[in-house]
């Protein structure tokens, strides 16, 4: 039988403990002209189940890039590694700020290959946030998060 698609309770769960922050790229839903959405972590194909401890906020742009992907490569170590997963790993332990606040920086090789796979510092997340910095919105929780 086919795993269920996320219910309209579990979205507004989802949504509610990420703040309407999408848990990847920090992009904001209120300053959004696309949908966010609750994405499975690991996804269905992948044997992930819908379940909210299997599903973050995600922004379009994060969303439609991770796509069904679980791992990335970490170009410093040139070496596959695992994806940032919101529900287990602690966000600092992975990325940081730039000095302007617009860029993320990976920590890890984790943290690098999301980067890079999901394209975080994506032209336009990074216009936005530098907008949204410059009048006090981002980032969108404190800096050591």
């Amino acid at each position: 039988m086919p795993q269920q698609r996320v219910n309209k309770e579990q979205r507004r769960r989802v949504i509610k403990r990420a703040n309407g922050v999408c848990e990847y790229c920090y992009s904001q839903m209120a300053y959004s002209s696309d949908p966010f959405n609750a994405e499975h972590i690991i996804p269905r194909s992948r044997d992930g189940v819908t379940a909210l401890h299997n599903l973050a906020l995600a922004c379009f742009g994060c969303n439609n890039k991770k796509w069904t992907y679980v791992t990335g490569l970490d170009f410093i170590t040139q070496s596959s590694a695992p994806l940032y997963h919101p529900r287990q790993d602690r966000w600092a332990d992975h990325f940081e700020w730039s000095a302007t606040h617009t860029i993320l920086l990976g920590l890890t090789p984790t943290g690098r290959a999301t980067i890079d796979l999901l394209e975080l510092n994506r032209q336009g997340v990074v216009n936005l946030r530098r907008v949204l910095y410059a009048h006090g919105d981002h980032p969108p929780y404190p800096i050591d998060d």
